[in-house]
């Protein structure tokens, strides 16, 4: 009999776990995805609630954890959107931790990477972006329609450099959920080619077997660098939201 051949799409199958509720022209399903999304909020939820319980003066890991998450995401929103960016604190908070934990998770055996699901990197995208126009609007009025008109701008090309600003806008949250998507989706499929470079060295023979561990050798570089790029991936994530509500907080710059 054939052996299965090792397919790198299948990890990101999104499979049902339960139906709570089907009709004849919907069906509503708890997958996968779902329940990974849960145990983040979990995991996120423990960090943050256990990790400042107790608030010694000599931190533990935990506690030390939450305090750095905290300064750290505090520090990148101070630095992007000014002291006024701190009200938006708590969402580019809960946005970071969501995506950090996400991708490392998603590194784990047996796990799911919700961020390799393009329609949940853009519902994040777009959530983003509705925060910003609604806050915009709602702050500055018709002031904020100033983002897309540039002071100084000569009047000739004034047309010209509007429709750029609002095409650019637009894209902003195609180019942010795609950022994050395709950098999961790239790093996860070439790990598990080279997953399958070793399963089928090891089945073609003792000569094959003998260069087997090349391809184990780059997947420990390669999940080391996949633990760099969950990091970094939602640290871009964060500061590019600060970015962009700093537009809000400060239209027509």
């Amino acid at each position: 009999m054939a052996e299965k051949a090792i397919d790198p799409i299948e990890q990101f199958n999104v499979s049902p776990l339960f139906s709570p509720a089907h009709t004849h022209t919907t069906a509503f399903s708890f997958t996968n995805a779902s329940l990974l999304m849960f145990i983040i909020l979990g995991l996120v939820s423990l960090l943050m609630i256990y990790g400042t319980s107790r608030r010694s003066l000599v931190p533990g890991r935990l506690q030390a954890a939450a305090e750095m998450s905290y300064e750290f995401v505090a520090d990148t929103v101070r630095g992007t959107a000014g002291n006024d960016g701190m009200r938006f604190f708590p969402f580019v908070f809960s946005l970071f931790m969501f995506v950090l934990f996400a991708n490392l998770l998603g590194l784990l055996p047996f796990s799911y990477t919700v961020t390799s699901q393009i329609i949940v990197t853009f519902a994040l995208a777009a959530l983003v972006m509705g925060v910003v126009i609604v806050y915009g609007l709602v702050r500055h009025g018709t002031h904020f329609l100033g983002l897309f008109a540039p002071s100084g701008v000569a009047p000739a090309i004034l047309p010209f450099i509007v429709l750029i600003e609002i095409i650019s806008f637009l894209s902003r949250p195609i180019s942010l959920s795609v950022r994050l998507f395709a950098n999961m989706l790239a790093g996860h499929i070439t790990l598990k080619v080279f997953g399958g470079f070793i399963v089928l060295l090891l089945g073609s023979g003792t000569a094959a077997a003998l260069i087997a561990p090349l391809p184990f050798i780059g997947i420990i570089l390669l999940t080391a660098f996949e633990l760099l790029v969950a990091a970094l991936q939602a640290y871009v994530f964060a500061i590019l939201t600060c970015v962009y509500l700093n537009d809000a907080i400060h239209p027509g710059h």
